[in-house]
Parts: structure tokens; sequence; C-alpha cells
């Protein structure tokens, strides 16, 4: 193995960019550096996000992992210029958290929690080595893995994998970090080529994964920055203001009604979040333990609170402390939510003008732009969360995409939040439908759960490029179905495709045919579908809307 220098990078050029040599290899890497990386890593993701966003396993023109995954780079490079502490802990930290805040579909979210762990590993330090990179790079993979609820391989999850592996293979063989970064863009290519192996929807369409494919070019754009290769400024565009990290409290839980409900801060230094909350959840029940390396909230119910006092005062500065007789205020709790039913406000996202009114018609109280293209971001759900009055919120992301942005959104709000998993937008509207203002969010959340399983949903689109999914082998400029995100038709004719969608879908045991129209269609030719479906099945009752979505002729629920 050689050393880094060999690499076509001279010794002062490195140096200039916060690299620190010695005895003619890279040994350390301060704060600049790691902007440089970063900032490089963005940059020639920009360069690329097309091809990112055309690595889509199914073919239309509505890739956005490209997109979300820039988005959330920009965000974190913009908390990045706000922080005033130069050392590499403080710039990680800040990367991690704009990039939290910014993350925009799964690829974003897990592109953001890789990040937070590399900001755990880097907690507290100056500058970093190359053995310091590859333990914290191993904390990233861990956070990106823990944050997928059944993580898959053959995904951006794989080539991280594959980055921490390489990266403690080269900081065990040599201390040269410039050779590390090399070796771990190689691993990162091999990796991504081998994705389709993996995961036979990757296969089948003739693409490797977009998430790991955007993974591969923003450490790729790192080692291009350092050499001034193929990177030139580019505009960056309007990036919102980053809001403050918040954490979520709990009430009471009225079935635990002994004992003491103790509450109180830490304040300190690489405080380790997911010991704390082991440990204090030993001294008793209904345990709530967030935040991050400098800040925790701790809640539990015990019996004895000077048991996890005790134990928060030896991690750090403790502060706020309350402690409330549970016997006592679980009475006066129950008593108010039997007297007063609170009020539940609802935030859903929809692809299109027409599909917004429809929410909004439905009662929803923030409706965001999104779905199939540009996915809401964490810290646009959030600011929603926010701006809706009640304390009690409902989100439904109506598209598979959004489901994790959402859900740490909810992780990041005071406000007691749910996320409805719906994929769909018949989904969301067949939830909203069943839902009752006069029931609790938990009554509720059941309620709409339920309904929105009992649709089907049918989409039918315009094929973008020459692909083979699912046996079938389809044509650009050709027409394809969907049923529940799954791909069952093709052909030539828009309304051809969606009689034969309907058909697997078993239209003849249903009640209601919804079509939804999209932007590059009309009422006249929703209207002449609208009649071939009633042909065929004479049973059923068929209704129109203008959905005015993208990429999408038709959106068709079933019921």
């Amino acid at each position: 193995m050689g050393t880094g220098l060999e690499f076509g990078l001279s010794t002062a050029k490195l140096s200039q960019q916060g690299f620190q040599i010695k005895n003619g290899i890279v040994v350390a890497c301060n704060g600049l550096g790691l902007k440089n990386l970063l900032r490089g890593g963005e940059q020639w993701l920009e360069t690329h996000v097309h091809v990112v966003n055309n690595l889509n396993v199914f073919p239309v023109p509505d890739g956005d992992t490209g997109t979300n995954m820039l988005l959330t780079m920009r965000s974190a490079l913009a908390k990045i210029e706000e922080t005033p502490d130069q050392r590499v802990g403080a710039i990680a930290a800040a990367a991690a958290k704009g990039a939290l805040m910014g993350a925009r579909g799964n690829s974003g979210v897990i592109l953001s929690q890789f990040l937070q762990g590399l900001a755990q590993g880097f907690a507290g330090r100056v500058s970093f080595t190359a053995g310091d990179f590859a333990r914290a790079v191993q904390r990233g993979v861990e956070q990106a893995y823990q944050s997928v609820l059944n993580p898959v391989e053959g995904t951006i999850l794989t080539v991280a994998r594959a980055i921490a592996e390489a990266a403690a293979r080269s900081a065990a063989a040599s201390e040269d970090l410039l050779v590390l970064l090399v070796e771990v863009l190689r691993a990162a290519t091999v990796a991504q080529a081998s994705t389709p192996s993996l995961l036979p929807v990757l296969q089948a369409a003739g693409v490797t994964d977009s998430g790991g494919q955007g993974l591969v070019y923003i450490f790729e754009g790192g080692l291009r920055l350092l050499n001034h290769d193929l990177i030139h400024p580019i505009s960056t565009g309007e990036i919102a203001p980053v809001l403050p990290l918040k954490l979520k409290f709990s009430l009471p839980d009225e079935n635990e009604a002994y004992g003491y409900d103790v509450q109180f801060l830490i304040q300190g230094e690489q405080l380790d979040v997911s010991t704390i909350r082991t440990c204090i959840d030993r001294f008793g029940w209904s345990t709530l333990v967030v935040g991050d390396e400098h800040l925790v909230k701790v809640h539990v119910h015990t019996q004895d609170p000077g048991q996890p006092l005790s134990y928060g005062a030896k991690q750090g500065l403790i502060s706020d402390v309350v402690v409330d007789n549970l016997d006592q205020q679980a009475r006066e709790f129950v008593h108010k939510v039997e007297e007063t039913q609170a009020e539940i406000a609802t935030i859903a996202v929809a692809p299109g003008t027409g599909l917004t009114r429809i929410f909004q018609s439905l009662g929803v109280g923030q409706v965001l732009s999104g779905g199939q293209t540009k996915n809401p971001s964490v810290q646009e759900l959030l600011t929603a969360i926010n701006q809706v009055k009640a304390d009690n919120v409902l989100i439904l992301p109506n598209n598979k995409n959004v489901i994790l942005a959402a859900q740490q959104a909810r992780d990041l709000s005071q406000k007691n939040v749910e996320v409805l998993p719906t994929q769909t937008v018949p989904q969301g509207i067949a939830a909203l439908l069943s839902f009752n203002y006069q029931a609790d969010l938990p009554t509720n959340v059941q309620r709409m759960s339920t309904a929105a399983r009992q649709v089907q949903t049918i989409e039918v689109a315009r094929v973008a490029r020459d692909s083979r999914l699912n046996g079938f082998n389809l044509k650009t400029g050709g027409v394809m179905g969907l049923l529940d995100n799954e791909l069952v038709g093709a052909g030539q004719d828009f309304d051809g495709v969606a009689l034969e969608v309907l058909a697997q879908a078993e239209a003849e045991a249903g009640e209601i045919v919804t079509i939804y129209f999209g932007r590059d269609s009309s009422l006249e030719q929703a209207n002449a579908l609208a009649s071939k479906i009633g042909e065929v099945y004479p049973e059923l009752e068929v209704e129109v809307y203008a959905g005015g979505q993208p990429h999408y002729q038709y959106i068709i629920s079933l019921e």
C-alpha cells in the first residue's frame, strides 16, 4: 500500500485544506478539512443529482433520491456556516443537526442518521485520525441501520457498511488518512455495483441502488475537492432556516398511578443517551430518555426518586428537577381527560393542487406539497406541526418515501404526534373520511388505520426508460400500471392498462372507484375512462376528480 501523497495531492495543497502531514503521510484532519470533505461531497452530488434520480426502480420520471440527499446535504452545510466553533466535533455536530432538520425522504433521513453517528464518533475532538474516522463511520452505520425498522441489504445501508469495513481495515494497516479515504471510496463503489445481486427488484429493473450511488458521490466529491478536480462553485439556491432541536415529552400514564413521576435534565459532555436510557429504565417504568451528547431529558416513574436523580448527578449537572406524587397526580389527570376532549389537528402530504384542495375540503389543517417528487423535509414537517394550534397532531404522509421523515419530525416535536403510515393518496383520503372529531387520538389512529387498509391504489404512468421488471419488458413511451406500489400491468394505452390493473385488483368485488386525473390528463379523458369502467363493472359507482399530480396520468382508488 502506498502513501496518500501518491494519489496526486501535494503536501502544501493538503495543508492549506486542513490536513496534517507527518513523515510524508496524512495523519490528521481538522475542522476545515472536514468542511471541505462535506462541501465537496455536496457539490459532486449536485453535479450528478439527475444520475441518482434516474436510478429509480419504477421507470417513471419521478425519481427523487438524488434531490432528497442533495437538499439534506445543503441543510447540513448551511448549519455548519452558522457554527463559530471550528473544531471537528462541532463541525460534525452542526452537520448532523442540519441534516436531520433538512432530511427529505428515506434516503435523506438515513443519510442524516449516518452523519449523526459520525458526529457522535467525533464528539469533543479538535481533529481526527484514520482510527478516529474508522470508529466514527462505524457509529454512523449503526445509527443508519437503527433508523430503519426493517433494514434491507442492497441499499444505501449496504454501501455504508462497506465504507465502515474498509475504513477499519485501512486504519489497522496504516495511519495514512488519505489512503483510508481512497480505500473507502473504492469499497463503496464495489458495494454499490453489488446492490442488484442483493436486491432482486434492482436486478430486474437493471439499475443499482439510488441511495447507495448518492453516498458514493458524496465520498468521491470530498476527495475531488481536495484535488480541485472537476469541482466548481455551484449555486446551492435558497436554503430554509434551520429550526432548533426540540425534545419530546410524554404525559403521565394513568395506568401507573403509584410511586413518583421524576423528570430532570442532565447537562454534560459526551453523554451516552442509549446507556443513560438503559440505566434509568432499571429504576422504574414509563421511561423516556432523549437528547444528545450535551443535553439529555429524563422522565421515569419510580418508587424511589433518589435512584435516578443520584445516577443523573453522576453523569453531569442536573437541573429542572420535578418530582410528583403519581397517586395524586394521576387522579387529577384522569379527571381532566374525562371532562375535556383534546383537539386534534391533521397534516397531509399531497402531490398536486387538486389533491391539495381535496385534503383541505376534508378538514386537514396543513397540506404539504410532495409525494413522488420533492418530498417534504423533516424541517418542513416539524414547522407544520408547530404551526397547527392543537397539541395532538396526526400526520398522513401518503407516500412510503415520506414516512421516515414524518417519524423524525414526530420525535423532534414537543406535541403529541402520531404518524399514520399511509403509503398512497387514496389511503390518506380513506383514512380522513373515517376521522371522528369527537374521538381521541389513539381511537382515531385505530379507526383511520383500518380504513386505509380497506382501499386499493392503482397508479398509471408513462414509462420513462427501457426496463425489465416483474416479468414485464417495459419500453420508453409505453404505459405501466401499479397496484399498491407493485407493477402488475403494462401496455400502450392508459385506459387499457387501467382496466387491466382493475381486473387484477378484482374490481368486481368493490363498491366505489375514484379516478384522480393528473396534470397531463383532462376531465374529458378521465370521464371516458370512467365510462369504460362502468361498462365493464356496471355495479361499481365511479367518481372523477382533478388531482393535478405530476407523472401519473391516473391515481385510482378501489374500495
